[in-house]
């Protein structure tokens, strides 16, 4: 892995990092850092990781992560292809608990942002009016500086304190098991399956790049990730299912073999325990949903 899993944000100058992001693709490498992070996707899809969860990502994804949590937003192949007409877009903000002094949070008037943030330990999705208001806050942010940008910054966090318009990412009781020094090898794991997950996925090839057996890399894998190997495989390709049938140009059937499952029977049983429906019902329930909220409804 050419960065470290463990990734340092510095801002030497300033009590918070604000970035805005405009490149081909979102950072490829699965990492975490001390901070929380505050990430609004504005252009881009993907796969999203949080934690021991998977999910497609799109423009409007937004969430709010506490410190360590490993994360990564993978874009999709086309990316990386080097087509100018696909890029990447995003705002993110970055502060540690401390970065207003080490007893700023610890005040009793401060109650409710410690309470948000002890949310964040499992990563926050935040929806509904809640995500449009922190969305105009993150633009105005942008332009601010100094004083003006701590109080921006503490009016966000105020909204999210006070608001219940998100929903909880990682499992409860999920902590981060990854040390630095485990960084290429589960970076190889990670590259190989995203590459391969539409097609065909060899287990003991994957585990022969892990440097083990394949039963002692099965346990490994349950251990770091709090879910079995075939488990996470599912889940990515029920991911990339998802979006498919929201772009709804193909057969439910073709989505199926376009995900990489091998049988329609296998797809339907493993999006229905995933996601509590069939692709079909999926389809028509996102397709209600867009309607409901399109300008000519």
């Amino acid at each position: 892995m050419k960065n470290p899993l463990n990734k340092s944000i510095e801002s030497p100058n300033h009590s918070f990092t604000m970035k805005e992001l405009k490149e081909p693709y979102f950072d490829p490498n699965w990492h975490f850092h001390p901070h929380y992070q505050l990430f609004v996707v504005l252009e881009g899809t993907g796969t999203r990781f949080i934690g021991d969860n998977i999910k497609h990502f799109e423009a409007g994804d937004m969430v709010f992560v506490g410190p360590d949590l490993p994360h990564l937003w993978r874009s999709d192949e086309v990316y990386f292809q080097g087509n100018p007409a696909f890029t990447t877009h995003g705002i993110v903000v970055y502060f540690t608990e401390d970065f207003l002094g080490k007893d700023f949070f610890e005040k009793y008037e401060m109650t409710k942002l410690k309470h948000l943030f002890l949310n964040a330990s499992r990563g926050l999705e935040i929806s509904g009016v809640l995500h449009d208001k922190i969305l105009t806050f993150m633009k105005e942010l942008l332009l601010l500086q100094g004083f003006e940008a701590i109080l921006k910054l503490l009016e966000m966090l105020n909204l999210l304190a006070n608001s219940n318009e998100y929903d909880f990412i990682s499992s409860v009781g999920y902590t981060n098991p990854f040390k630095t020094s485990e960084t290429e090898r589960m970076h190889k794991v990670h590259e190989y399956v995203l590459n391969n997950y539409r097609t065909s996925i060899n287990l003991t090839e994957v585990a022969s790049l892990a440097g083990m057996a394949t039963a002692a890399f099965c346990r490994y894998f349950k251990a770091r990730t709090n879910k079995t190997f075939s488990d996470f495989v599912s889940e990515l390709r029920v991911g990339y299912a998802c979006k498919l049938l929201m772009e709804d140009k193909l057969s439910v059937t073709q989505v199926c073999y376009e995900s990489g499952f091998n049988t329609l029977s296998n797809f339907n049983k493993q999006f229905k325990d995933l996601k509590g429906q069939t692709p079909s019902q999926f389809r028509v329930a996102f397709g209600d949903t867009k309607f409901k909220k399109s300008p000519q409804s």
